[in-house]
């Protein structure tokens, strides 16, 4: 059986896992608003759902001749319009 490899742990949290809860100072964190805009970066990344949708040929066309990342672009371009509605009600 081939051993789990594990990241190194650094001392600095193997320090915080040692402390209880309440000893830790968390008062230079920024406080998480579900409000806040969302960045897609390092710590998130949207859940992404496969789904069987149709379209016109003529649009789908259009996508994919933009070339690679179409559903990327067509996933920005439904945001934008769903942003832009949310803004009009």
């Amino acid at each position: 059986m081939k051993k789990a490899k594990t990241k190194p742990v650094s001392k600095e949290i193997e320090a915080l896992l040692a402390m209880p809860e309440e000893d830790i100072d968390l008062s230079d964190i920024p406080e998480v608003s579900l409000d806040a805009p969302r960045v897609v970066g390092r710590f998130y990344r949207p859940i992404k759902t496969a789904i069987t949708v149709r379209l016109d040929a003529d649009v789908l066309a259009w996508f994919r001749a933009q070339g690679s990342g179409w559903q990327t672009r067509m996933n920005e371009v439904l945001k934008a319009y769903w942003k832009a509605m949310a803004k009009a009600a």
